[in-house]
């Protein structure tokens, strides 16, 4: 499977970003998805997924009540809004698939990767 980001950009701190990522086959119907994010000098962190089945998802702490995870399962795509940002959200952004029937939020869950879009938040 190959996956796609897109919507990064630069904005400034309270604004809004929408995120979206779309899968060449059938994987987001079929698998979990998760949005991470990479910061410079730090590790990547999970963000947020969605599960195939039902769409529960689940949020790191750090941006629950400020993000959305959403998928559009017909048209392979999942999507990240972003609320009320801050300059700490400032990072490169990564949608993944997951494997197993469940949201994991560890990134050994997860074994395809898009090649990142970049977030900027000025202050």
């Amino acid at each position: 499977v190959r996956l796609v980001e897109s919507g990064g950009g630069l904005v400034q701190a309270g604004d809004s970003l929408r995120l979206s990522c779309k899968a060449s086959d059938r994987t987001v119907s079929n698998n979990p998805m998760g949005w991470f994010r990479q910061a410079p000098g730090k590790e990547r962190e999970f963000v947020a997924a969605i599960n195939w089945r039902g769409g529960s998802t689940t949020y790191s702490d750090s941006v629950k009540g400020r993000f959305t995870i959403s998928r559009d399962s017909a048209n392979n795509m999942i999507f990240l809004q972003m609320d009320s940002l801050k300059p700490e959200d400032t990072a490169v952004y990564y949608c993944a698939r997951g494997r197993g029937g469940f949201i994991a939020t560890l990134r050994e869950y997860y074994d395809a990767w898009g090649q990142g879009t970049q977030v900027t938040v000025s202050s």
